[in-house]
């Protein structure tokens, strides 16, 4: 069934015009940056640009009465059958472009917090005026398909998103998502900015006031980022830092890190032991923001301005703005919590119940943002890696996307000084779409592109995953910070994460573990690394290849009939999230397949279509030089003979250009390969698993393979020259035990031996079946034991070239060794059941011949049972050590702390300005800042 010599006539045919070309990495790096950087170029300005004029030209009117369609009110009815107020028939189709959702392509949606009023005056005008957006959006999408989600977060609370989606409550009837907690709204919003977060834990905080400032306390968390420092401090009489290990500094407002803040929120009380001792190396260090400061100050009263303090520390500059957010209803400590904020350019409120919370917490952004819009810099931001919870609340396919953000500012001159923020808008753009920027054929079977933020975390790459459980639906905890160090951890001194964090293009080598098979196997391979930034954005890019076949692609030309003649055929398929035309644009071609597109773009009849010249040419020569092999194919089924008792069910073909034949020798109807088996195919992620596994042995090696728990079916693949393709076919396991058995019977065998190679152990892992012969394989370290028995060289037997066999990696060699054969059974004889050991030729099996007269069932065997690491002790030093170390991560290069024309008045209201927590403790605290 699988023919070995790819020298067949057709390939002989073109030999002579095959070229093998070496793959230039840094090159390579550098032409997929540019790609992306066009990709992701200007993707919101329309967006900010509309928004601003829409509001230049209105009018705010207290009294505007307007009706728009409310995200959780379409097409919702009354009990008399009407449609509610703020609701409306709403068309609603599905898409498969937005995960098959049901959403109008012509006009927006409005959601409303829950603990807003959806009639206020604000919101009715802010909703009346964007609705100019509506025109953008859709201009947006039919310009670039790429585009999911497009939005208008309002400074005032709403959010208005395109396209149309109806949006349902969670289990309570609420839904608590506010956009001016999205982590896109706040960097974009804000400069990046250090945070000391100070809360009052006297006597007079407890019951009502207590909770209420655990939850501000626990908002102003949620409106901290990646780029932001911060630390939370409660104090009576003495200091109590939330981590007592992190006494006098601040620490990156990652998830972990703000996780830990959050569960000192929910158990504030006084057991942290007093810290006197104030540290200023955080100045020193260089790390932090170094932008906007802040401090929050969360109390029921003040009885003193401590304007002395502030004139020492943060006078005339006022560089550290302060924010005191007075909880409860009593007023008698106001003016001078009012004081503190005026004087130091920041913004009071006073918070009496939990439901105040939220919209009092968000005044500071306003605050911080007012630099920037005076400036009018719209500053693009891009997030890290997340899930889009709108497809997983309605049950769909998780989405990993990245959103770009611009702000929107009043132009308005009479509001110039006072810097009003309008807004944010983004545009998310899919994980997926970026990957099909990368020619996955130029990065060969093992090789991969992968990008990282300027924090160092993973915007895309092979080894993260994001999602588990059953259905790979529930995120995982923290999956959007995960560090480069974490998958690429054989770096250990960070030398690849930290160039990339720092925006350097260049090269890095290392030696790495690579699992395959969903983590059961392990391949070493040594890996060429080649990065550069992604111009525009906080990414930077980096290109991983394999050494050996890896850095190498084997080039081939035929002419164009020939090529589609044999690209045609029913049994050839190209790989599906591949890219070889662009069929998202122009909009017509979004329901061709990739063969059709082909053909059009090889018509000359659409110059538009944008196609990647290179790799069909090269799908082309596949097509014709694999053809004859489908012709075999055919045969073999047209001559019943040749498989009267059907044990092989199908034959299949890969090349490195995503090209694959599949042939049944049975009637369809059954599933063969199942659906969960999405490493049996071509993605944009990797080659399939049988191809990377026949990768990694001398061409023209046979690799057996048997799934994990399965007595069903087993498949055999062999590399073809210099891994121009791989070929293999899948057999009932019972066909092939047939013909073991028989060739087994061939040989004479002593009455007292027997293979253990039998039925009931099929699928097991060999220590559970012979755990005395395991035990003692393992003890002798057969791996190593074999490879110091072998020749290190070996000859190709298809070039007649001698090529390096990597070292810990077992080989097929195709030679006898009777060496090893005795050497095994001498040894192994003293656990008192003698065996017999020896390499299959040609493939990566192992015969094992077992004496069975020694009864070994009471040895205990091996088994491959998953470690519960859950159980593993605390150790405190560890936790505290995590939390001081900082990797490096690069700032982002624009910062607006503040601004000398920006009314610092506007700060909550002020009964007077006369100058009336101890003096020392606000020394404490300003002294973490610069000066």
């Amino acid at each position: 069934v699988i023919p070995l010599s790819p020298r067949s006539a057709k390939y002989k045919e073109f030999e002579r015009a095959v070229r093998v070309q070496e793959i230039d990495g840094l090159r390579l790096v550098k032409r997929l940056a540019e790609d992306m950087e066009e990709m992701f170029h200007k993707k919101a300005q329309r967006l900010v640009e509309a928004a601003e004029e829409a509001h230049l030209q209105h009018e705010e009117d207290p009294d505007l009465q307007y009706e728009y369609f409310n995200a959780v009110l379409i097409n919702e009815v009354n009990e008399e059958g009407n449609s509610v107020e703020l609701g409306g028939e709403f068309i609603l189709q599905p898409n498969d472009h937005f995960n098959n959702l049901s959403v109008n392509l012509s006009l927006s949606v409005v959601q409303v917090p829950t603990n807003m009023y959806n009639k206020d005056s604000a919101i009715v005008n802010g909703v009346y005026w964007s609705e100019a957006l509506n025109k953008v959006f859709v201009d947006n999408f039919e310009r670039d398909p790429s585009l999911i989600w497009q939005y208008f977060g309002s400074a005032k609370g709403f959010f208005r998103q395109y396209p149309g989606i109806k949006w349902k409550p969670d289990e309570h009837g609420v839904i608590a998502f506010d956009c001016r907690n999205r982590k896109w709204y706040i960097q974009a919003a804000t400069s990046p900015k250090n945070v000391v977060i100070l809360v009052d834990v006297s006597g007079s905080m407890k019951g009502l006031r207590l909770t209420i400032a655990r939850q501000t306390v626990s908002s102003i968390l949620d409106t901290l980022g990646d780029d932001d420092f911060f630390n939370v401090i409660a104090y009576n009489e003495e200091l109590h830092y939330v981590e007592p290990c992190l006494n006098g500094t601040l620490v990156q407002a990652d998830v972990t890190n703000k996780d830990v803040s959050e569960l000192f929120v929910v158990v504030i009380n006084l057991r942290y032991r007093p810290s006197f001792t104030l540290y200023l190396q955080f100045n020193e260090t260089g790390r932090g923001s170094e932008c906007s400061q802040a401090i929050m100050l969360v109390t029921d009263g003040a009885v003193d301005t401590y304007d002395a303090i502030f004139a020492k520390y943060n006078w005339p500059e006022r560089k550290v703005r302060i924010f005191p957010y007075l909880i409860g209803r009593e007023s008698a400590f106001a003016d001078n919590l009012k004081w503190m904020a005026c004087a130091n350019k920041g913004y009071f409120t006073q918070i009496s119940t939990l439901a105040d919370v939220q919209e009092n917490v968000m005044e500071y952004l306003h605050v911080l943002s007012r630099p920037k819009v005076i400036d009018r810099e719209h500053d693009t931001v891009w997030t890290e890696a997340y899930i889009d919870n709108t497809v997983s609340t309605y049950g769909r396919s998780p989405v990993l996307m990245t959103t770009v953000a611009m702000p929107v500012f009043s132009t308005k001159n009479e509001t110039r000084n006072s810097g009003i923020l309008l807004g944010v808008v983004g545009t998310d753009v899919p994980v997926s779409e970026l990957l099909k920027t990368i020619p996955k054929y130029k990065l060969g079977i093992h090789g991969y592109a992968f990008a990282i933020t300027n924090n160092g975390y993973i915007l895309t790459h092979p080894d993260l995953r994001p999602l588990y459980g059953d259905g790979k639906k529930r995120k995982k905890p923290n999956y959007s910070s995960v560090d480069l160090s974490e998958v690429e951890w054989e770096d250990k001194d960070d030398t690849l994460r930290n160039a990339m964090v720092n925006r350097k293009t260049g090269t890095f080598s290392m030696e790495v573990k690579k699992s395959v098979d969903k983590g059961k196997r392990v391949l070493v391979l040594h890996n060429d690394y080649y990065h550069t930034d992604i111009k525009g954005t906080p990414f930077s890019l980096g290109v991983a290849l394999s050494r050996g076949h890896g850095k190498y692609f084997f080039r081939g030309n035929v002419t164009v009939e020939e090529g589609l003649h044999d690209l045609e055929h029913p049994d050839v398929a190209l790989a599906d999230e591949w890219t070889y035309c662009n069929t998202d644009e122009p909009p017509k071609h979004r329901y061709l397949s990739q063969i059709e597109a082909i053909k059009l773009y090889l018509s000359g009849h659409e110059p538009h279509l944008q196609c990647d010249k290179e790799l069909i040419q090269e799908v082309l020569f596949d097509a014709v030089v694999t053809a004859p092999l489908e012709a075999y194919w055919t045969s073999l089924v047209l001559n019943k003979s040749e498989n009267s008792d059907k044990g092989v069910e199908i034959a299949y073909l890969g090349t490195r250009t995503g090209l694959s034949r599949i042939n049944l020798f049975v009637v369809p109807g059954e599933d063969f390969l199942t659906a969960e088996d999405k490493e049996g195919v071509f993605n944009a992620d990797h080659f399939p698993l049988w191809y990377k596994r026949a990768a990694e042995q001398v061409p023209g090696t046979f690799v057996y393979s048997l799934p994990f728990n399965s007595v069903y079916y087993l498949g055999v693949a062999v590399a073809v020259t210099l891994l121009w393709a791989s070929v293999g076919i899948q057999m009932k396991l019972e066909f092939f035990q047939r013909k073991f058995w028989t060739a087994s019977r061939q040989v004479h065998m002593h009455e007292h031996k027997s293979c253990v190679l039998a039925y009931s152990h099929t699928g097991k892992f060999f220590g559970e079946a012979e755990g005395a012969v395991m035990s003692k394989l393992l003890h002798m370290d057969l791996h190593v034991q074999f490879l110091n028995n072998v020749n290190t060289h070996n000859i190709n037997p298809l070039t007649h070239t001698e090529i390096d066999i990597v070292p810990k990696r077992l080989v097929c060699p195709l030679f006898y060794c009777p060496h090893l054969f005795m050497f095994f059974l001498a040894v192994c004889a003293v656990i008192g059941r003698s065996f017999v050991i020896q390499q299959i030729p040609s493939s990566n099996l192992f015969m094992v011949v077992v004496d069975n007269k020694c009864d070994c069932s009471t040895f205990e065997g091996y088994t491959l049972s998953v470690i519960d690491l859950t159980s593993a002790a605390h150790n405190e030093s560890l936790k505290c050590e995590r939390l001081k170390t900082q990797k490096d991560r690069r700032r982002p290069d624009t910062c607006h702390p503040f601004h000398p024309e920006e009314n610092s008045m506007e700060c909550g209201g002020v009964a007077g300005l006369t100058p009336s927590l101890a003096a020392t403790l606000l020394c404490v605290f300003l002294a973490l800042f610069p000066r």
